[in-house]
């Protein structure tokens, strides 16, 4: 493992160790990087979930979770958990832009932060979901071999590797990324080839 996953690890293994104070960390870590984002004219965005697939839409600090304690910024994660999935597609059935207030929407008994996007990632386990959450408007990441196609099961794909800023695709998209690393010897499905 290189240096950046390691530390990812040892991030998550603090939130599980120390819960708490991870979450204190974290609420500091993220008002600090708005303040510096605002000296310098830019806009911030937070993806929490990067080795893992936590609910952050649960998870609370002080009462609150941190799209709450943050309502004029946006983030965003990819996740593979259907429940979570289900319930921001759910959110998106009545279009709303995002724009900086918090906002809850029902989503059958559960609220979704109107600051909070995610993107549902394909795996070689959960394609029929996939397509399912596609056709509900929910937005996709496959992986395919060497080069992406203009569409894949009739939805446009967007090239994932230029920005990872997925709340700013629409919907109903396929956020395609080209193979790296182990995937390039994928034969499990996870890759897809392209027609």
């Amino acid at each position: 493992m290189n240096s950046v996953q390691k530390a990812r690890i040892k991030k998550t293994l603090f939130f599980f160790k120390d819960k708490q104070g991870f979450l204190a960390e974290l609420w500091a870590e993220v008002a600090k990087s708005i303040k510096s984002a605002a000296r310098k004219n830019m806009v911030p965005c937070f993806r929490l979930n990067l080795t893992s697939d936590l609910p952050w839409e649960k998870i609370k600090f002080n009462g609150q979770s941190v799209m709450e304690a943050f309502p004029n910024v946006q983030f965003y994660d990819y996740c593979k958990s259907p429940e979570r999935m289900t319930a921001f597609v759910n959110s998106q059935t009545a279009p709303q832009t995002w724009a900086g207030n918090w906002k809850h929407v029902a989503t059958g008994g559960r609220d979704w932060p109107k600051n909070y996007h995610l993107t549902f990632s394909r795996s070689e386990t959960n394609g029929a979901l996939a397509l399912a959450f596609l056709k509900s408007g929910g937005n996709v990441a496959m992986v395919f071999r060497k080069s992406l196609p203009a569409t894949y099961y009739g939805h446009e794909v967007i090239d994932g590797d230029e920005t990872d800023l997925r709340f700013l695709d629409g919907s109903g998209k396929i956020i395609g990324l080209k193979e790296k690393g182990l995937a390039k010897k994928d034969a499990t499905g996870f890759v897809l080839e392209p027609a």
